[in-house]
């Protein structure tokens, strides 16, 4: 299944800056496995903001909840998620 999914980011302030970069390396390293192995299949940066918009392919609403949660920007993060269907005049 195909899920259209809306991270904002919002990092507290007060959160020092030696965990906030070790925070956002385990994103990093997470986000890239999950696009290597297809579940996270498109990432796309929101211009002018914290945010992003992602293209996910896994078996279930529950796949996709774990592997939100797992994130380590998760605690962080507002999300929209949208499920996908395919239009029928798109081409295959």
């Amino acid at each position: 299944m195909l899920y259209l999914v809306r991270m904002d980011v919002t990092i507290p302030h007060d959160l020092p800056a030696e965990r906030a970069a070790e925070i956002k390396a385990r994103e990093k390293a997470y986000a890239q496995q999950l696009q290597r192995d297809g579940r996270w299949r498109h990432l796309w940066r929101v211009v002018g903001e914290y945010a992003n918009v992602s293209v996910f392919d896994v078996e279930s609403n529950d796949a996709l909840h774990t592997l939100l949660s797992e994130l380590p920007l998760f605690p962080y993060m507002r999300l929209q998620v949208t499920p996908l269907a395919q239009h029928p005049s798109a081409l295959a």
